[in-house]
């Protein structure tokens, strides 16, 4: 089995223009670097508003959770007003929602059933 994190990307065209990241395998320590560079790049390209699609994502361990606090820290920090949310995820498995709940995620960054419900909920 591989376990090294995979990202692949898509821009969507919504109510606003959303960069979504394809997550699949494991966002641990190997693969956090590799996600903020993903993040920072797409920034510095001019997304404002992200996407993380985790549904396969096998595992997320302390490392992940870091990194995705830190894409919501880039993405937030750039954002005009605190209420709108810049970050969102979808399709987490059971076992990766069940962490973000516990870990109190969920309650800074939303997760959706799917990724047009996501992409529908982003608002300038």
């Amino acid at each position: 089995m591989d376990i090294t994190l995979k990202i692949t990307k898509e821009q969507v065209l919504g109510n606003v223009p959303v960069t979504v990241f394809h997550l699949r395998g494991w966002l641990d320590a190997q693969g956090e670097e590799a996600l903020l560079a993903a993040a920072r790049s797409a920034y510095d390209e001019g997304s404002r508003f992200v996407l993380l699609d985790l549904a396969e994502v096998d595992t997320l361990t302390s490392a992940g959770m870091r990194a995705m606090q830190k894409v919501y820290k880039l993405y937030t920090a750039g954002a005009e007003s605190s209420n709108v949310a810049c970050v969102k995820l979808c399709k987490a498995p059971p076992q990766v929602y069940h962490v973000l709940g516990i870990t109190g995620f969920l309650q800074s960054i939303p997760n959706y059933e799917t990724a047009q419900a996501a992409i529908d909920s982003f608002t300038e």
